[in-house]
């Protein structure tokens, strides 16, 4: 059905505040549309509440504009550029 990864990182911003990061959200295409990844979400921003972060945070290839539209429908803005640096 779906799936996503789900990560809690210390920081030293916020005065050292836990956040939730989320990645890689897929729902399966044959399911789309039917409200199961704002339900997968939400259920990773209660688990992240419930840990006690202050924020949560989520990646999405600058390439998917469909998932981009999803979120900002879910009430996430976008707030920064992302950078990565691939290791041998």
């Amino acid at each position: 059905m779906g799936t996503l990864q789900l990560s809690f990182l210390a920081g030293i911003s916020m005065h050292g505040a836990w956040r939730g990061q989320i990645e890689a959200v897929r729902i399966d295409s044959s399911l789309r549309g039917q409200g199961l990844g704002a339900q997968l979400v939400a259920w990773a921003v209660e688990e992240c509440r419930a840990r006690g972060c202050k924020a949560v945070q989520l990646t999405s290839h600058r390439d998917r504009a469909d998932a981009h539209r999803f979120y900002e429908r879910l009430g996430w803005e976008r707030s920064h550029a992302g950078f990565k640096l691939k290791l041998a």
